[in-house]
């Protein structure tokens, strides 16, 4: 059983519905046939979650992952204690903010040392982020900053749906600035890449377009499609690559959900969003792509609105844990495979 991945789980936000949906997560036994989970957070805060979410689990603190039980009823933390007993669930909080930066930044220290195979964060909220010091948009970047790479892409993976994101947490028009060429190309190139390493040998990729229509032959826009999308189409079509675009978006995104494509390249944040979210929140998973490590998350925010009541639901958090151990196996077959040849 040792050979299943450790699987870091960061708390988020503590006045969110992270550490309920955790606890509430842990307490799903198929999730200890899958991998080895240990939480990065505070452990008062969990016990605290699990009364209110009627989960009877107990919590135990660990200084490092080599120490976790790593068994169903028994909840593993590296226990930060950042968190004062008195703070209310659904208020934005500073201290949360705070807290919720130091798991991540402990859990990449704890990646880059090797001791976790792939990392599960719950939501965070990006004002309290910003309230306690940490300028980032949001997750998928400040971990691009902690683990040094300039670069890195949001997918999202629903059921018959995957969407790769060229933009993210910037405003529309600065957007469309943004989107060049070389960033669409390598955008791709990430998607291919992570594809492949999920066990599908020749990824079909649609690629949006960033007007109605596509832009529609010069109707609609300034030549956006012409300038900024067709040279990286072409480039990875000489490739011998299956990319298929610029496309208009609503046509790509229906294709796509009768399985014509693997995943679709969205320009911009709500371009892609929406799609996902119309399948509903707990079928979402957020995958960062091109970071050393493997991240996942849910694909929903703090919910300070029902925090704090135990009502959250946890399966967007379980179909995290279960894409997190898909790649981390993966990633672990094809090291172990290189190492042999």
């Amino acid at each position: 059983m040792n050979n299943r991945p450790v699987i870091g789980i960061t708390m988020g936000d503590a006045a969110g519905v992270g550490p309920e949906i955790i606890m509430k997560s842990l307490a799903h036994a198929s999730v200890y046939e899958q991998c080895r989970p240990i939480v990065i957070g505070d452990v008062a805060r969990l016990r605290d979650a699990g009364r209110r979410a009627g989960v009877d689990l107990e919590v135990r603190s660990v200084s490092q992952p080599s120490e976790g039980e790593f068994r169903h009823g028994v909840v593993d933390c590296i226990d930060l204690a950042l968190i004062p007993a008195d703070l209310p669930y659904g208020k934005l909080s500073a201290i949360a903010g705070d807290a919720a930066y130091q798991y991540i930044a402990r859990t990449v220290d704890l990646t880059s040392r090797g001791e976790l195979d792939a990392i599960c964060t719950a939501p965070l909220n990006k004002e309290a982020l910003h309230a306690g010091g940490h300028i980032f948009p949001g997750h998928t970047e400040m971990l691009a900053h902690l683990t040094g790479i300039e670069e890195v892409s949001m997918m999202l993976v629903a059921p018959n749906l995957r969407v790769i994101h060229v933009t993210t947490h910037i405003g529309l028009l600065d957007a469309i600035r943004k989107i060049e060429p070389g960033l669409v190309q390598r955008t791709i190139e990430r998607a291919h890449d992570t594809l492949v390493r999920a066990g599908i040998e020749h990824p079909r990729i649609g690629v949006c377009g960033i007007n109605p229509h596509a832009g529609e032959n010069g109707l609609f826009g300034y030549g956006e499609e012409e300038e900024k999308i067709v040279p990286a189409v072409k480039v990875l079509q000489e490739r011998g690559w299956d990319v298929e675009g610029p496309l208009p978006a609503d046509t790509l995104f229906f294709r796509a959900g009768r399985g014509d494509f693997d995943v679709v390249v969205a320009m911009y944040h709500d371009q892609g969003h929406g799609p996902v979210k119309v399948m509903g929140l707990e079928a979402g998973v957020n995958v960062t792509v091109g970071l050393p490590v493997i991240r996942t998350s849910v694909d929903h925010g703090t919910a300070f609105d029902i925090a704090g009541k135990g009502i959250a639901d946890e399966r967007s958090l379980l179909e995290a844990f279960r894409q997190a151990v898909d790649l981390a196996t993966r990633r672990n077959e094809l090291s172990t495979a290189a190492s042999v040849a």
